[in-house]
């Protein structure tokens, strides 16, 4: 695999630590800010706030802009973001420095993603993005513990002084290590959008809301099950997400290879596991040991999604796929508020502590029909193709069977010859 990889994942690394370390954060930035912890909960919603926005705005601002360039003007404003939340005077401050931080996140994994397939063999692209992806699955094992650590003990502006560090790294690696790849010629705003509204992207993206809502529905409420609900102490939490995370990784390294030999059985198979771990999960949750085997192939089966669910939008778009590509990683920031408050209105209802798994498995259900549906449609929009192009193959060697059969529907994507002429 190419060194420039290793750029975009060292880039993926810091983007996750900083996506995910607010939610071992929250107790310490409200007491320091004089706020309860659900208040300071609006922080975890304004990343994501500023991913579903950023995502597809940033994309289209810089679409004729060339690709390492656009990589190195993103990683600089979340730097900067990581920066002005780390010198955050008062609470509102940090949520402006946390939107901030948030609104390259979509549009550097989109623009990133297209670089990174672009980078190797066509045989090979699932995994060049899954190696990106990999440093947000490894963020979730070293990153995210090390830099919560670091937040109780030093303070959790010290936690966002270090991630802005990550970001000047980064900048650092892309600089060096990434080549210089121009923009397609018809590369702009409009060209971009047409692409976007393509059946099949908008198919996929509406999969990623609704299958990665049901990891979100369990991993937001994942440090509470474990002390409420699988029986283990306090110490236990830091542990038990970096088993998801491990898991994350697992899955992350397995989707690459399977989305390159076949794309589509691997999201419904991923989805489909999805629902059945998730089902499970309530049942296993309250033997020990199953339940630490349960964390680690949810981690699994629900980040093996996202590598085929990334390349499916990608290969619909065709020539105009960043701005698709962007807008998946809003998808799923949408899933993850959707996700957060389905699972915490069932714990609301008095379902208990491991209910939001039930409603992840619904979820997992729903977005596996959405994927079906969009194949189904697919094949029979290919097929249809197939079929009109045999037609107007068989009717070029017999126009005399062209003029005889006027209604005949071998052109019904085009338009229809006059009889008699070749």
């Amino acid at each position: 695999m190419p060194l420039a990889l290793l750029a975009l994942a060292v880039s993926a690394f810091g983007i996750g630590t900083t996506e995910f370390v607010m939610m071992g954060l929250l107790p310490d930035v409200a007491d320091d800010l004089g706020t309860s912890v659900p208040t300071a909960g609006y922080l975890v919603s304004a990343y994501a706030i500023g991913v579903v926005i950023g995502a597809p705005l940033l994309t289209a601002v810089g679409s004729r802009v060339p690709r390492k360039r656009m990589l190195l003007l993103l990683m600089a404003l979340f730097t900067v973001g990581n920066l002005a939340s780390a010198l955050a005077p008062g609470f509102g401050w940090l949520i402006a420095g946390r939107l901030l931080a948030g609104l390259p996140h979509g549009a550097f994994f989109g623009v990133g993603a297209v670089v990174a397939s672009r980078l190797v063999p066509e045989g090979r692209r699932a995994r060049a993005v899954a190696t990106m992806f990999l440093g947000l699955t490894v963020a979730n094992i070293v990153g995210v513990p090390a830099a919560t650590l670091l937040g109780q003990h030093l303070g959790w502006r010290a936690t966002f002084l270090v991630v802005a560090a990550i970001g000047v790294c980064a900048m650092a690696a892309l600089a060096r290590l990434v080549p210089q790849i121009p923009v397609e010629a018809r590369q702009n705003v409009r060209h971009e959008l047409r692409a976007l509204g393509n059946r099949q992207v908008l198919l996929g993206l509406l999969t990623a809301v609704f299958g990665f809502a049901g990891v979100f529905a369990v991993y937001s409420y994942l440090s509470a099950m474990t002390t409420k609900a699988m029986g283990f102490g306090e110490s236990a939490v830091t542990p038990v997400l970096a088993l998801f995370g491990i898991g994350m990784t697992l899955g992350a390294l397995a989707a690459g290879p399977l989305t390159d030999r076949a794309l589509r059985p691997t999201l419904y198979g991923s989805l489909g596991a999805l629902a059945v771990v998730l089902a499970v999960f309530p049942l296993a949750a309250h033997i020990k040991w199953a339940a630490l085997v349960m964390v680690v192939l949810l981690g699994a089966v629900g980040f093996m999604t996202t590598t085929p669910l990334q390349m499916l939008v990608m290969n619909k778009a065709k020539d105009a796929p960043t701005l698709a590509s962007a807008s998946n990683h809003s998808a799923f920031n949408l899933a993850n508020a959707g996700g957060a408050w389905l699972g915490g209105a069932a714990i609301a209802a008095g379902w208990g502590w491991t209910s939001p798994a039930a409603v992840g498995a619904a979820l997992a259900l729903a977005g596996l029909a959405i994927a079906v549906t969009a194949g189904a449609l697919d094949r029979e929009r290919g097929t249809s193709k197939v079929v009109a192009s045999q037609n107007r193959t068989h009717t070029a060697h017999n126009p005399a069977h062209a003029a005889h059969n006027p209604a005949r529907p071998a052109f019904e994507d085009g338009p229809r010859p006059r009889p008699g002429r070749t």
